[in-house]
């Protein structure tokens, strides 16, 4: 199990929170080895999305295609900045 740990500040967290259910719905259908997602709400409209895959080549896959769905879009697009993007096995 591979768990990618992305730290995000978002402008409008309506719009964030609105777009999460059609974007984990997107990941479902279009990311083979996709096992879940937590959204975590920090202070200072920060935000930590920790994803979990199978294997360190679905994350690489995912991150290849990278907003192909509407729903994926969506969520991205209430991303006003990225702060932090790392990833490692679980244990």
């Amino acid at each position: 199990m591979i768990v990618e740990v992305t730290r995000f500040r978002a402008s409008d967290a309506t719009a964030l929170l609105a777009a999460r259910p059609a974007m984990l719905a997107d990941f479902r259908d279009d990311r083979a080895g996709f096992a879940g997602a937590r959204l975590v709400r920090l202070a200072d409209d920060e935000w930590l999305d920790l994803v979990e895959w199978e294997r360190a080549e679905d994350l690489a896959a995912s991150r290849a295609k990278g907003a192909n769905r509407e729903g994926i879009a969506a969520f991205f697009a209430a991303i006003e900045a990225l702060v932090s993007s790392e990833d490692g096995p679980a244990v």
